[in-house]
């Protein structure tokens, strides 16, 4: 039924019982569990309607997209912006920017391997598996504590070859909604710089985590600050509501212009046999949003409020499942951060909500926070209760 890694709650549609909750798909809703989109992408596509043209975009995509993009990731005034230090082209949302960028390291680093964390967003597997890139695991998630195991993050980063090349999720890690602190970032970083590592973060929920999109880039400012070269794929699916468009970016900070214009050459080289050139819709719409201050300012109080909605759905659910009694300890739903709550079931737990309760969620027990809601989180939590309680 509800795979990681496939279309969400297809027996949602077809199941009689009149009490059905879907928990598992990766898009916003609503408190009336119902899609959302945001007011600033309307006035956007108003905007561009009928003004705009047709016509293809360059290879690299749109010129003003990626400028206002770079400036969200690496900051507004970013001296490496500046410096034109930044190779960076429009890609297929986040997707398609791990994508070119994992044919970029095969192709320039035939004999190197991408270390991913355990566990991840099931497609990231996919990507550099058909990129033909070796994978390695290293260590992330604590199942016993619901939290970051650091202490195993941080021996399998001094233990990887020297220059080896690591994803690392910006933040809202999927599936499980645990973030590094700030200074577990920094000794992160440090480490990385003295075995020499590459990070590529994936930065698919800026702004949509915390409702701060600076505060949510905080990772990828430490590691700047740090000296550090990176590689960054942004998406604009959660946190504009742009699903279907297809919207993001693929930056890759180099030594100085010169490398910066050739890797940009290359990675537009390696998108032409792909797709040959990105859409533009989506791409009108970010940048017209970004490079308009009263726009910009309407995005950012609707990305507040979508990542308050969650946050409240997390404080609500963990309170429910408090009142109910539960034996166990429920504060990783709250410490954890992101549309995705890691609930620590197991699959076995899953199947009886599924088969008792009519609740489908992905058998890893990953919750999404954006299909529980005020009229639904209280059976949500009784159906949580009556499959994990001692018996």
């Amino acid at each position: 039924m509800c795979r990681p890694d496939g279309p969400p709650c297809l027996w949602l549609w077809i199941d009689p019982r009149a009490v059905r909750m879907c928990v598992s798909q990766g898009a916003y809703r609503d408190d009336n569990g119902k899609p959302v989109v945001l007011e600033c992408v309307r006035e956007a596509e108003r905007r561009i309607a009928g003004n705009m043209n047709m016509e293809y975009l360059p290879m690299g995509g749109s010129i003003k997209m990626i400028e206002e993009s770079l400036k969200l990731a690496y900051g507004e005034d970013s001296e490496f912006i500046q410096d034109k230090r930044i190779a960076a082209v429009q890609a297929l949302s986040g997707t398609g920017a791990c994508r070119l960028f994992a044919d970029f390291q095969k192709r320039f680093l035939p004999e190197s391997q991408i270390y991913i964390p355990t566990p991840t967003w099931a497609n990231h597997h996919n990507i550099w598996r058909d990129a033909q890139v070796p994978k390695r695991a290293f260590t992330y998630y604590h199942p016993e504590s619901r939290g970051l195991d650091f202490a195993g993050l941080m021996n399998d980063i001094k233990n990887a070859p020297d220059g080896s090349f690591f994803l690392l999720h910006a933040c809202a890690h999927n599936p499980t909604g645990v973030d590094p602190s700030e200074e577990q970032w920094r000794e992160i970083s440090h480490q990385f710089k003295v075995k020499n590592h590459f990070p590529f973060f994936d930065m698919a929920y800026q702004g949509f985590a915390s409702g701060d999109p600076e505060r949510d880039a905080k990772a990828i400012r430490i590691f700047l600050e740090d000296g550090h070269q990176i590689g960054c794929a942004q998406s604009y699916a959660k946190n504009m509501g742009l699903y279907g468009q297809r919207a993001g970016c693929l930056s890759i900070l180099c030594d100085d212009e010169m490398q910066a214009v050739a890797v940009k050459s290359q990675l537009q080289q390696i998108a032409r046999p792909m797709y040959s050139n990105p859409p533009i819709h989506g791409a009108l719409i970010v940048s017209t949003i970004l490079g308009d201050p009263e726009l910009k300012g309407l995005w950012l109080k609707e990305v507040k409020g979508m990542a308050d909605r969650i946050i409240g759905m997390r404080k609500a659910l963990k309170e429910n499942l408090e009142k109910l009694g539960s034996p166990m300890s429920w504060e990783h739903t709250t410490n954890q951060i992101g549309m995705f709550c890691y609930s620590g079931m197991t699959p076995e737990q899953v199947d009886r909500l599924t088969n008792e309760f009519h609740i489908y969620m992905t058998r890893n027990g990953r919750i999404s926070m954006a299909g529980v809601t005020t009229g639904n989180v209280a059976y949500l939590a009784n159906a949580i209760h009556e499959v994990t309680k001692t018996k």
